[in-house]
């Protein structure tokens, strides 16, 4: 983990983003099933990790993965500023004709139903004070990518911002997409993981909350909505024990797959972990934190739970690649993913543009 992230990082990091989307979804099955140790079992039936080859049409990536290359594909061009705004808000538009069979989530679909790319301000839509979910967190990691270093955090946030509140104009939901590319950039940095959560509380937040306020965009209603986020990322750090960005991490005496479940509901909004924007990175940090190098600790926690599964493990999954590329990742999870050919050529362009 202390070599610096290289090519074959960003590919890993972008193809088991996929992968773990499409083993954490398993085609509507495992997304929407509220017990953890049931996943568990299931798995343990179709043979374990190790025997799923995870390819069409059983296995299809969930719209997690159509809407994170959308975000990396406009990434990808090397366009900044509006200019890259109305080319991923045409990217959103044109994924979503491809959601057959893959469950986006309302606040994605509204949103990005009222987008105008081209048009003046249209990739801004209304403030939706039901924009609480996961949809800008689960689609932001290559934000990340694309801004890897430390002087290019300003950048990085705006965008995650500004691409984020396209579907999630509530800051429970667009913070969430800061957090997932703020994490990917640690991870490209090989910063410390007890750092992360008080890097996104000391150093992100306040440029985002900084960015809302010069922008003059739904400012009132955002700075009314803003403070669950990040007491929320409070509250985690302390129950781990990283709130000073050090460790150890403290862990319960007792967690199993049904004790990660209750503790994720216990991270959630509204009982379904996962689910929103604060707690989807927050459930992928947490499983990255307990599983190290370790591909199959790290699907048990971030991957097959009770809870939105795809999208905390879409997130996780991106993070372990940029770390540990695809080794011990048995090849079956991923040699014939749906898009893999998108996801990797991607991220060949994004290394590209932040080297």
């Amino acid at each position: 983990m202390d070599r610096p992230a290289t090519l074959e990082h960003y590919k890993a990091a972008m193809l088991l983003s996929g992968a773990g989307d499409a083993l954490g979804y398993r085609n509507k099955l495992w997304e929407y099933n509220t017990s953890g140790p049931a996943i568990l079992e299931e798995l343990k039936e179709l043979g374990g990790l190790n025997q799923i080859q995870a390819e069409l049409p059983d296995w299809p990536v969930s719209d997690d993965t159509v809407l994170h290359l959308a975000t990396a594909e406009g990434l990808a061009t090397g366009k900044e500023g509006e200019e890259l705004l109305h080319d991923v808000a045409a990217r959103y538009v044109e994924g979503m004709k491809d959601m057959e069979g893959r469950m986006p989530g309302p606040s994605s679909m509204l949103g990005v139903s009222q987008l105008k790319p081209g048009m003046e301000g249209g990739y801004r839509v209304p403030y939706n004070a039901e924009g609480t979910g996961c949809g800008a967190a689960m689609r932001s990691m290559c934000i990340g990518l694309r801004y890897p270093k430390p002087d290019q955090l300003l950048s990085l946030v705006t965008v995650a911002v500004e691409t984020g509140r396209m579907t999630h104009p509530h800051p429970t939901g667009f913070l969430g997409a800061v957090a997932s590319a703020l994490f990917t950039a640690y991870a490209t940095q090989r910063r410390p993981m007890t750092t992360w959560g008080l890097g996104l509380l000391q150093e992100a937040l306040p440029i985002a909350k900084g960015f809302v306020k010069d922008q003059g965009f739904a400012v009132e209603e955002t700075e009314r909505d803003w403070n669950y986020f990040a007491e929320k990322w409070q509250w985690y750090l302390d129950l781990r024990g990283i709130s000073n960005g050090a460790g150890p991490v403290i862990w319960p005496s007792a967690y199993g797959a049904a004790e990660r479940d209750e503790a994720y509901k216990s991270f959630s909004l509204a009982g379904w972990g996962g689910r929103s924007g604060h707690d989807a990175p927050m459930i992928a940090l947490d499983a990255l934190l307990g599983a190290d190098s370790d591909w199959k600790e790290l699907m048990e926690r971030g991957a097959f739970h009770a809870g939105d599964s795809d999208s905390t493990a879409v997130i996780a999954c991106c993070i372990w690649g940029l770390l540990y590329g695809t080794q011990g990742v048995p090849t079956g999870n991923y040699s014939k993913l749906e898009y893999r050919d998108r996801l990797e050529r991607s991220a060949e362009k994004l290394y590209a543009l932040s080297h």
